[in-house]
């Protein structure tokens, strides 16, 4: 919020400044990439879609260039990172000209739509410094939204499970039963990694240990240190959005990566990849 509300007081200063005299050509330049850049979230669904002209004014369902294809097709490519991506320009003409088919043109909805942020933090772990990654998403509450933690991803975690899948791991007898299950004290002796007696199918819940720890005052939030967001809006394609600040006029949140996505088992196989689940 600081920072828009000083590139609004930026903007404002330039005119009250210069008077009646106009803008020189180097304050001119600046606004012009003030307006360039996308300053916020929002901002990048609105130029995404068509829903604001070049001055950062809003568009509304009752105005003509609303959802424009033309104007789409001018904004779009401006969307993406030019400068360190390494974004195959193939792929961003296909993708441009999928999302402003004028037959069939593809919008992002900030409620509904498939996406995620992927937010890096640094807690304070029994006395550690440590960083994780915290996995949010919009969520309806009542008559509105919030977002949500839906999962977690901490090292620290992590190396709490180690379950041993070879021939020659641990296992509990099949006749368990008829000792009454007393071979648990046997299994249970001596052993570190008790997920080798769950389902071949188990996987841990980070995020119900993460809650655990923070309710039990294991765990103190410090801050955050980066935010990404993670698209799989628009169909056969994923995309994410970094914030890059730098000078010039691609700056702001922009498409740091594109990747076509060939059916359903891709897709997961990439958020399982996004999510740490490999």
């Amino acid at each position: 919020m600081r920072i828009i509300q000083s590139l609004t007081f930026l903007i404002i200063l330039f005119h009250s400044s210069v008077g009646q005299s106009g803008l020189t050509y180097e304050m001119k330049e600046t606004e012009n990439q003030l307006y360039a850049s996308n300053k916020q979230i929002n901002q990048f669904f609105r130029r995404f879609n068509g829903e604001e002209d070049d001055d950062g004014n809003r568009y509304y369902t009752s105005d003509k260039k609303y959802r424009d294809a033309s104007l789409r097709k001018k904004y779009i490519p401006g969307l993406f990172d030019r400068e360190t991506s390494q974004i195959d320009p193939n792929y961003a003409r296909d993708f441009v000209r999928q999302i402003t088919d004028k037959r069939s043109p593809a919008f992002l909805n900030f409620h509904e739509d498939d996406w995620f942020a992927e937010v890096t933090t640094e807690f304070t772990f029994k006395g550690r410094r440590i960083s994780g990654l915290l996995y949010m998403r919009l969520q309806q509450q009542g008559q509105g939204y919030e977002w949500i933690i839906e999962d977690v991803a901490f090292d620290q975690f992590q190396k709490l499970f180690d379950k041993d899948t070879s021939s020659t791991k641990k296992f509990m007898h099949p006749l368990s039963h008829e000792l009454d299950f007393m071979t648990l004290r046997k299994a249970f002796h001596g052993n570190n990694h008790n997920e080798q007696f769950t389902a071949k199918n188990y996987t841990p819940d980070f995020l119900t240990i993460f809650l655990y720890e923070m309710n039990q005052g294991n765990m103190k939030f410090e801050t955050v240190k980066n935010v990404k967001f993670h698209f799989f809006s628009i169909d056969g394609w994923y995309f994410s959005l970094a914030n890059f600040n730098r000078p010039g006029y691609n700056t702001g949140w922009l498409i740091s990566s594109l990747v076509p996505l060939n059916g359903a088992d891709q897709k997961k196989q990439l958020k399982d990849y996004i999510y740490n689940k490999n």
